[in-house]
């Protein structure tokens, strides 16, 4: 006998993105010790948790050690003082409302976008806007989903909507038939976003076509400007063929301690093969119980105390914080000349390189010349070769210091 292994994994990169560009800059830090690097490749945030949350965060480990208050096995959908705060505080002052089955809790916007797709069977076509966050193709690549990938750098078998300077960063719909759409908006790793218009055109074409919209909502808490959708929700019958994801990653800090929530819609139903209507809220319902044992109690208080007055005063003060990161990092590439996008609403800034300067290139003159680490744009999809994304998540003092070096450079 023979162990097979699933050879779908061969077709996609022997690295994930990001670990090659901390791979790439970890190498240089080793032949270079002496120089200070400034990383802002990846979307780690550098600001510590705030004191709300971690008093709650301690409170309930306390809990945890008294038998009359410890908590073993909780739901693997999330408690529900957490799902009711989460639904009264993010969607009821946008008029919408939700039943707190429709809200399942999880350790990460990644790893609910990356297993979606079991739910749904293996001949759906996909579309993805290109640029994409890698998860959303790879993922599907995995599971068997694609064909090879072809010498234009796109996978067989997935549909790509471009977003360029051309089309403003917003896709059009797709020119041939899908099932299943990956939207990002704010955008990663664009930082560009839809408007409600924008986006209630594809919610309309979702409808009209019997798709099904995979909304990544994970930036929404950075928006600033009046037009744009905090949730696909808004949209007039989003509730009937939208998934949503977000995340406290952003929102609160919340990368190293791991809590995000999607919101699967009763309302959305798919008729099986035999016939019969099936819910996908029951499907994600199943694979979470069936996959996932739930996030931690303590984790999940500390969630909730982001809802209070003061820790919502907290949290806005790091995002402000990363706001003007984002404005200052936009700003000095405009003053180079460069063309720049996103920074608004959004924590990543879309750089286009130097004329003749491709994605990987451009990474290593900042790497070498001001010691400073971005993101290649190739490495989010063909449309983002010849772009740079740098993030607002580092400190004030190192992102000033980072933009000072880069002005510096002759392109």
């Amino acid at each position: 006998m023979v162990v097979k292994i699933n050879e779908n994994y061969l077709l996609i990169q022997n690295s994930y993105l990001f670990v090659e560009v901390e791979r790439r800059a970890n190498k240089y830090q080793e032949e270079n010790p002496d120089k200070n690097i400034i990383k802002m490749g990846i979307g780690d945030v550098t600001k510590p948790l705030a004191k709300t949350v971690v008093k709650a965060f301690k409170d309930a480990v306390e809990e945890m050690g008294h038998s009359d208050t410890f908590h073993g096995y909780g739901p693997e959908q999330g408690y529900d003082f957490l799902q009711k705060a989460i639904i009264d505080n993010e969607f009821k002052p946008l008029g919408v409302n939700f039943d707190l089955d429709e809200v399942f809790i999880s350790d990460g916007a990644k790893c609910d976008t990356g297993n979606i797709q079991e739910i749904f069977g293996i001949d759906n076509t996909i579309a993805v806007t290109d640029p994409v966050y890698p998860v959303y193709v790879d993922t599907n690549v995995m599971a068997g989903r694609t064909g090879p990938i072809m010498d234009n750098g796109m996978f067989e078998g997935i549909v790509y909507l471009p977003c360029t300077e051309e089309n403003d960063f917003v896709p059009e719909l797709p020119k041939e038939p899908v099932d299943i759409i990956y939207l990002c908006f704010p955008n990663n790793p664009t930082g560009e976003t839809l408007t409600k218009e924008q986006l209630t055109v594809f919610v309309n074409y979702a409808i009209e076509n019997d798709a099904i919209i995979l909304f990544d909502a994970a930036y929404e808490c950075f928006i600033q400007e009046e037009d744009v959708p905090h949730s696909i929700y808004e949209i007039p019958g989003a509730k009937k063929v939208a998934i949503e994801f977000r995340s406290y990653s952003k929102t609160a800090g919340f990368t190293g301690t791991r809590c995000a929530y999607t919101i699967v819609p009763k309302d959305i139903e798919i008729t099986a093969s035999n016939k019969e209507i099936v819910k996908l809220n029951d499907l994600w319902n199943r694979r979470q119980t069936t996959k996932f044992n739930g996030v931690s109690y303590p984790v999940q208080r500390a969630a909730e105390s982001i809802y209070t007055e003061q820790g919502q005063k907290e949290i806005k003060e790091n995002l402000a914080y990363y706001n003007e990161n984002a404005k200052l990092i936009r700003e000095s590439f405009l003053k180079m000349g460069l063309n720049t996008y996103g920074g608004v609403n959004s924590p990543y800034v879309w750089v286009k390189t130097p004329e003749g300067v491709d994605s990987w290139k451009f990474f290593d003159i900042l790497l070498e010349e001001a010691n400073v680490v971005g993101t290649p744009g190739s490495g989010f999809g063909p449309s983002g070769e010849g772009y740079l994304r740098l993030t607002a998540f580092n400190t004030h003092e190192n992102t000033k210091e980072a933009m000072d070096r880069i002005s510096k450079l002759s392109f």
